[in-house]
């Protein structure tokens, strides 16, 4: 039986401990060598930054979300053995786990993190397709001829340098297709190493629930249910043709992917559609001082993700949802593209203007999107706003000194309300 010492990295014969160095953190399947598609997904990475950041956090659940009203964007897995969730309401979170430590974002550092790993990744490989700053699909066929080892070793390898390296952890899911690679990356997590291999494709999806599928939210889930589909093996009874008949276009996906069947190449050109930040509030407002200072910090934090990408956005979006829920979205198009959190926020402004009087509000956001690469962002002169040139130079010196000194070094009086 292959197997894989994912300490030492050494190959073996026989499953059990490493013959080497005796951990047990080996691996063994007899397609171990011979799948090529990959998916690491970093391990809470949000939270993990902060805690390789700040040691004293080591043993402490953390959270990385908003107020009240907000969600959970990371939970570590102090916190989720609590139940802890992404996405779940902050006041749901603070009441499974009233001792976490609550932190906001810091998106800069954690796009640092990311370019490191995906240094790292585009070493082993040119077929890196990004799903975000924690994930990625990785394509390894034709690697054992120029690094001299099987796509398997040179996964453990990169887990083992994200470790010693950055201090952060990952899991991988091996197979033959994305689709099934996503899905193992999720069976061992933390520092999970996790194989679907061809021939028990079949075997493995049986009995598994069909949410497994990437993108089935609620409402898809209501839709199988009311089909009766629930696990793959129902799906399986389903004929092509009904499939299409009650799911429409995604009907022939379902047929295929309840034979784990996913004919989709891993691309490394897929881009980034757009750049955004949004809030919910503790309490619905409309007072325009408070949504002004939140504008002006989401323009900030959205300014700085498409600086560290080298991108810039021709639509400046502005969205809010009102206390019913109901989302109101406006546009504008730029003259040049921009990657300023100045001219973002000066732009969203106006587009809030334009919706004030819809209020109070429960939610608001701002975003780029038409992005371009950043060479030719901020060229264009405004005639009408001669002092702009100045606020970009700021803005520039500001940045400068931030990535020196920290984020908190410098703070603009609006983004205190």
């Amino acid at each position: 039986m292959p197997s894989l010492c994912r300490d030492c990295l050494k190959t073996f014969d026989a499953p059990g401990r490493c013959p080497s160095c005796r951990s047990p953190r080996t691996i063994s399947h007899p397609e171990l060598f011979d799948l090529n598609i990959a998916h690491m997904d970093c391990d809470a990475f949000f939270a993990s930054v902060e805690k390789r950041d700040q040691p004293g956090l080591a043993d402490k659940p953390v959270i990385i979300g908003g107020g009240q009203r907000g969600v959970v964007s990371t939970a570590c897995y102090v916190a989720r053995i609590r139940g802890v969730k992404s996405a779940m309401p902050m006041f749901q979170a603070l009441k499974l786990c009233p001792d976490a430590v609550v932190l906001k974002p810091r998106f800069e550092a954690y796009v640092e993190a990311s370019k490191a790993i995906r240094e790292m990744m585009n070493e082993m490989t040119p077929a890196v397709e990004p799903l975000s700053l924690d994930e990625a699909f990785m394509d390894l066929t034709g690697t054992t001829k120029l690094h001299g080892v099987p796509p398997a070793v040179l996964l453990a390898r990169l887990t083992k340098r994200m470790r010693e390296e950055l201090g952060l952890t990952g899991s991988i899911g091996l197979s033959h297709n994305k689709f099934l690679a996503k899905v193992a990356s999720d069976l061992d997590k933390p520092r999970g190493f996790a194989i679907i291999g061809k021939q028990e494709t079949e075997r493995f999806l049986h009995d598994k629930p069909v949410r497994l599928i990437w993108g089935v939210g609620p409402a898809t889930q209501e839709s199988f249910d009311a089909a009766g589909i629930r696990t793959f093996a129902d799906l399986k009874r389903w004929d092509q043709r009904d499939l299409a008949a009650r799911f429409g276009s995604m009907g022939d996906r379902l047929w295929r992917l309840a034979r784990g069947q996913d004919a989709r190449r891993v691309s490394a050109h897929t881009p980034i559609k757009s750049i955004s930040n949004e809030t919910t509030f503790h309490e619905d407002t409309s007072d325009p001082k408070i949504l002004d200072g939140h504008l002006w910090r989401m323009a900030e934090k959205a300014a700085s993700r498409a600086k560290a990408r080298d991108l810039a956005g021709r639509v400046v979006t502005l969205k809010v949802k009102r206390a019913n829920h109901k989302s109101l979205t406006r546009r504008h198009s730029l003259r040049s593209p921009t990657q300023l959190a100045d001219t973002l926020y000066r732009e969203g402004r106006d587009l809030l203007d334009q919706v004030l009087g819809e209020g109070p509000f429960r939610l608001l956001g701002v975003g780029l999107s038409d992005l371009v690469p950043a060479e030719d962002a901020d060229r264009i002169g405004d005639l009408l706003d001669p002092e702009a040139g100045k606020r970009a130079a700021a803005e520039r010196a500001t940045d400068a000194i931030k990535a020196r000194f920290g984020d908190d070094a410098i703070v603009k009086g609006r983004g205190l309300r």
